[in-house]
């Protein structure tokens, strides 16, 4: 195993502008949970912990604000967007609907590439797997850049550019909440394995049925687990996600 560990855990490519590295750290900071939701992101604070100018970290934060990671309140400066029980859903929904979809063209435009590339980021994101509750914090940052690889792999094949660059932004969006359910409590890591191997077998298989049902509830289970336990207290109206490829009926 000590082979899989490399330095750059995030698999991240060094910057070419100073302001790309500064954005590529907070933006990280944020998805990993060492910023909290609600969390205020002083200037002065955050020009010491990365040592960069005001101007920087303020055209840094104003992409956030575009990301829907940073919220700017005017006068009160910046916060991390705060976490609520109805986004996390409304995200969750999103991801299911673009990943199950992208999965499913991929299978229809399926080769052998792109079966090599699902197989070689599924071994190595089960070799994680295998290990990581003995030493959590050590091999929880390869988990997340395999877990992404795979489900990455899984989608390359469906021919469209918009939908992988869609597709992605709603990935970190969950991976804040997912982030952060690790923190709360234990996450189910081995159902989380099963359903990895299952996917898997459905994609090798061209299975595209039982690959969106499989898919579709891996990609739930966070958003359940949060209204379950109650680790989110949200005063809105709750949202029901809807299963992949259903569309909401109208009475006539």
């Amino acid at each position: 195993m000590d082979g899989l560990i490399t330095d750059e855990a995030d698999g991240s490519v060094p910057p070419a502008t100073l302001t790309e590295a500064i954005y590529g750290r907070i933006r990280k900071d944020i998805l990993l949970g060492l910023f909290k939701p609600g969390d205020k992101l002083k200037l002065d604070a955050l020009r010491q912990r990365y040592v960069a100018s005001v101007n920087t970290l303020r055209e840094t934060l104003s992409r956030l604000v575009s990301e829907g990671l940073v919220a700017n309140e005017g006068q009160r400066g910046f916060t991390v967007v705060p976490a609520s029980l109805a986004d996390l859903q409304d995200i969750t929904e999103m991801r299911t609907l673009l990943e199950c979809h992208a999965a499913n063209l991929s299978l229809q435009r399926a080769d052998l590439d792109w079966e090599s590339r699902v197989v070689a980021a599924y071994h190595k994101l089960s070799k994680i797997e295998e290990v990581v509750e003995g030493d959590p914090k050590r091999y929880s940052p390869l988990l997340e850049r395999y877990n992404r690889e795979f489900h990455q792999a899984l989608i390359s094949a469906c021919g469209s550019r918009w939908l992988l660059t869609f597709h992605g932004f709603m990935y970190d969006q969950s991976l804040r909440y997912r982030m952060l359910a690790f923190q709360v409590r234990d996450f189910p890591r081995d159902q989380s394995r099963r359903e990895h191997r299952q996917i898997l077998d459905a994609a090798l298989a061209r299975d595209a049925d039982t690959l969106v049902s499989v898919l579709s509830a891996h990609i739930n289970k966070g958003a359940k687990l949060y209204e379950q336990e109650g680790l989110i207290r949200d005063a809105g109206p709750k949202r029901r996600p809807r299963a992949a490829g259903k569309s909401r009926s109208r009475k006539k």
